[in-house]
């Protein structure tokens, strides 16, 4: 809960910056610092975590403490409305991932927004992936996300099958964001039953991340991305009902058609992200959620 309070807080803070930018002509980014994500105690104790520098920001390399014979290395890009650091819930996940799968997670730390927008990101991320997939030499790569990670991670996809680089052999997304402008008329049903998203807040986020001239590249809005640069991935969707994300992932769905292999997972009443939180007061479907996903990675 207080990662969702410090979201929201995020969100308003990045439409005070736009409006003040907007009305004086005069960046605060001099007043903004660099907003850094740092692993929990339990995290640490649980993995093995090794902290490098990659162009003056973060990366987190998480390993099973014991020795292991795995091949999978996963590229993960976090949520947090493109303006939050990785959060409680993302390293609890996160630990729990390596620990039961036995994979390598790597985890950047990219910059957010409002300071920096989608360029700065894929400037980082992108030559970052390269380098990892030409060092790693895994047999099973994965690109992962969740939320605007998610989306982050389809739009990466998208760009490297555009520019004929070598891509992941899987995509998996949790609660993937598709479309900050939110849009879509079915997310008004949806919005009923949706107690953690805002709509008009997430614009705002949207907004912020974009910048001046971000909201009709598909590096912001994934779903506008040409489903060729797809081919050869195998693409699998953990999505529920309850959750605003949810329409625009069923719209892009129908917008590639069968031009890309896409499983969907979908979870009946479940919100945004239920996976990554299975604490003790949630219903038993996270946990089936989350047990799906290993079978996807083993």
């Amino acid at each position: 809960m207080k990662s969702k309070i410090k979201i929201t807080i995020r969100i308003i803070l990045a439409f005070l910056f736009l409006l003040f930018f907007t009305l004086t002509g005069v960046t605060a980014y001099f007043f903004l610092a660099d907003i850094e994500s740092r692993p929990t105690e339990e995290a640490k104790e649980q993995i093995e975590i090794i902290e490098k520098s990659y162009q003056d920001r973060k990366v987190f390399f998480l390993t099973p403490k014991e020795t292991t014979d795995s091949n999978t290395v996963i590229f993960y890009l976090h949520g947090g409305s493109y303006i939050a650091e990785a959060s409680k819930e993302h390293w609890s996940f996160l630990a729990d991932l390596v620990e039961d799968t036995k994979a390598k997670v790597i985890l950047p730390d990219y910059p957010l927004a409002p300071k920096y927008h989608y360029k700065e990101v894929f400037a980082m991320i992108q030559p970052l992936y390269e380098e990892i997939v030409a060092t790693e030499k895994a047999e099973n790569f994965i690109i992962m996300g969740d939320s605007a990670g998610g989306g982050m991670a389809l739009a990466l996809c998208e760009k490297l099958g555009e520019e004929g680089k070598q891509k992941p052999n899987q995509l998996l997304l949790i609660s993937p964001w598709l479309d900050v402008k939110l849009e879509n008329i079915k997310i008004d049903e949806v919005e009923k039953q949706d107690k953690q998203l805002h709509r008009e807040a997430l614009k705002i986020a949207g907004i912020a991340y974009a910048g001046k001239d971000g909201m009709e590249s598909y590096l912001v809005n994934p779903i506008l991305g040409n489903p060729n640069t797809l081919q050869d991935i195998k693409i699998i969707i953990f999505t529920g009902t309850y959750d605003i994300l949810n329409p625009d992932v069923h719209r892009w769905i129908e917008l590639v058609g069968e031009k890309v292999q896409i499983e969907l997972k979908e979870y009946e009443g479940a919100p945004h992200i239920w996976l990554l939180d299975r604490s003790k007061d949630r219903t038993n479907e996270a946990e089936d959620a989350y047990q799906e996903l290993l079978a996807c990675i083993k």
